[in-house]
């Protein structure tokens, strides 16, 4: 399967929530997507639908395919701690989730685009590679040329002062990693346990 790239107001109105960005459009039609979205009843699901579905709106929002969200499941599990939370730390610490979150673009498949296209360095390496998992003490930067890019520079929108495991220095273009994040910091509506039981089956 390849990486979704169609309507985001679609994916957004399956989960009924803003799952992909913006979720202005489902002020105004929160029916499911299809012809006859407006006349189906939302079903109650039942204990693997809403399993799976949990694990369908973690791999969305971060922007997973399944061979690499089950990677980072089996890493979360080896890691001490609840393996839940272990999946979220380890989903936020990537690099275009960190980019993103230290407010360098305006949604993570902006912040994929920037690191794909060589633009962030990680400790004064260019890193290519979104899936990258960050470490404490990390550096995050821009490449010194796009820090000179107007165009680059302008899409950023500074840093929410609520994730503080993170700093940014708009002065030097250059942010760290500090640490892994709490669960009850990280805003995504994301029930883990469910995706820990549906992978425990």
């Amino acid at each position: 399967m390849a990486r979704y790239t169609g309507p985001k107001t679609k994916i957004s109105r399956i989960f009924g929530e803003p799952i992909l960005g913006n979720g202005k459009w489902l002020g105004k039609n929160s029916n499911p997507p299809g012809q006859h979205g407006a006349a189906r009843k939302r079903k109650s699901l039942g204990e693997y639908a809403l399993q799976l579905r949990e694990k369908q709106k973690a791999k969305y929002t971060y922007g997973v395919l399944e061979r690499q969200f089950r990677k980072t499941f089996e890493e979360a599990s080896r890691i001490k701690g609840v393996t839940g939370e272990n999946l979220i730390k380890l989903l936020e610490a990537r690099l275009d989730n960190t980019v993103f979150r230290m407010g360098l673009t305006a949604s993570r498949p902006e912040a994929r685009q920037l690191v794909n296209h060589k633009h962030i360095t990680v400790n004064g390496e260019v890193m290519n590679v979104p899936s990258y998992s960050c470490k404490p003490g990390d550096i995050i930067a821009y490449k010194p040329k796009s820090a000179d890019n107007s165009s680059i520079v302008s899409k950023t929108r500074g840093k929410n002062p609520k994730f503080s495991w993170l700093d940014w220095n708009e002065a030097e273009k250059k942010g760290t990693f500090i640490t892994y994040p709490e669960r009850e910091n990280v805003p995504e509506n994301i029930k883990e346990q469910l995706i820990v039981e549906l992978y425990s089956k």
